[in-house]
């Protein structure tokens, strides 16, 4: 019985987990997006709405492709 209630436990730890960085994702984007428009509009710039979006999307997916990076390798005992 205890084994089944750690498992549940770590299950339900590990979506819960997926779920705060899904939604650190979004706003990382949103605030990306808010950046790469100041940016453009600093530089005299003025990007069509698809192509602000299309860079801060890069930009945020490269970020939390390389915070997840760290976590991906195997301990060793």
């Amino acid at each position: 019985m205890y084994g089944c209630v750690t498992a549940f436990g770590a299950l339900v730890s590990a979506l819960l987990a997926g779920l705060v960085m899904l939604g650190f994702a979004v706003l990382s984007l949103f605030v990306t997006v808010f950046v790469v428009d100041v940016a453009a509009g600093i530089a005299g710039l003025s990007p069509e709405d698809g192509f602000v979006v299309l860079g801060a999307a890069l930009i945020a997916a490269g970020a939390v492709i390389a915070g997840g990076l760290g976590c991906a390798t195997p301990t060793r005992e």
